[in-house]
């Protein structure tokens, strides 16, 4: 098979590109023969500290700057996710943005939109953030770009906001309350299994738009992803008391105070918890003929090891953490 050359390679956008998913996906996306344009709000630090790459300043919410950024592109992938950074409105923000965007993507005129959101809750259920993802995911599908919708529960991988926050709570909590939310399951997915669908969705052969889930191939509970990701870390299962009366909202600060993740981000996301988010069904994997997919465990391992390349835990709570390590022996012994 011939590789597409610079003059012939086709065109994709990559919003949020400086992202956890973004920076994951491009790889993919070029060993797929796309020429890749890398879209954030500050193109010139991102050249800085990624030289080589071509990159754009975007602003979803400015019209003139999302014209400019897909300029020439035959697709988009949407991983713009403004949640820290708009406050109490981003609902309301991320929809117009989402707007902006199909509206933009329909003077080009794009052939795709990709966009990754999050598995919906039953709308009593459903936490701001998870609203939004689907608020979102409905603007851009409503616009006349065809658009297919991703829809992932937590992500495993390093740089996962969702996966920092077990992480964290595993290794650093000897001792933890188990609200009544850890019952909650869902079906959490390798970053590698999120790329490949990405990058598949380019050119999935379906009419108009449509919205699938991406589950992971395990069924989990909040209790059983702590409990295999403190082993995957080699740490002390956490003793875990049952407080039936602790709710997301009250739990979200013990999850302030122990994890690195930013906490008006990770306050939505364990708010979410509440419910089961479990796919509708897995059919998407069958369309692209893509398995078998990672475990949780393999996943996890994937993830510390990473991790671990970048250095060890800065700060007092590196130092508790290899304290905690230190106290446990993968034998069962201390």
């Amino acid at each position: 098979m011939s590789v597409p050359t610079e003059s012939t390679a086709r065109t994709v956008l990559l919003t949020g590109a400086t992202g956890f998913v973004g920076r994951a996906v491009c790889t993919a996306l070029e060993r797929a023969g796309w020429r890749v344009r890398y879209a954030t709000r500050d193109a010139q630090r991102a050249a800085a500290r990624w030289p080589g790459r071509e990159w754009v300043t975007l602003d979803v919410a400015d019209a003139e700057s999302t014209a400019r950024a897909l300029d020439g592109c035959e697709a988009a992938l949407y991983l713009v996710h403004g949640m820290s950074s708009h406050g109490d409105d981003f609902r309301s923000a991320e929809r117009r943005q989402a707007e902006n965007f199909a509206k933009a993507a329909e003077r080009v005129p794009l052939r795709r939109i990709v966009y990754l959101g999050g598995v919906t809750a039953p709308d009593a259920e459903a936490s701001e953030h998870l609203r939004s993802r689907q608020d979102v995911g409905d603007a851009l599908r409503a616009g006349r770009v065809p658009t297919v919708e991703l829809r992932a529960s937590m992500i495993i991988g390093h740089g996962s906001l969702s996966w920092l926050i077990v992480r964290d709570l595993a290794a650093r909590l000897p001792v933890m309350v188990l609200p009544r939310w850890l019952k909650s399951r869902t079906q959490p997915v390798a970053i590698a299994d999120v790329t490949t669908a990405l990058v598949r969705s380019l050119d999935l052969a379906i009419d108009g738009s449509e919205w699938f889930d991406v589950p992971g191939p395990e069924t989990l509970s909040g209790r059983e992803i702590l409990e295999r990701t403190a082993a995957v870390l080699g740490a002390r299962n956490p003793i875990m008391i049952q407080v039936p009366f602790l709710s997301p909202q009250l739990s979200s600060h013990w999850v302030r105070f122990v994890s690195r993740a930013d906490w008006s981000v990770a306050r939505e996301v364990v708010v979410g918890l509440k419910t089961d988010l479990l796919a509708h069904d897995a059919r998407f994997w069958g369309l692209i003929g893509h398995a078998p997919l990672l475990a949780f465990d393999q996943a996890a391992r994937l993830a510390v090891e990473e991790e671990r390349r970048s250095g060890p835990v800065a700060g007092a709570w590196g130092v508790i953490e290899r304290l905690l390590a230190g106290t446990h022996q993968p034998n069962g012994t201390s």
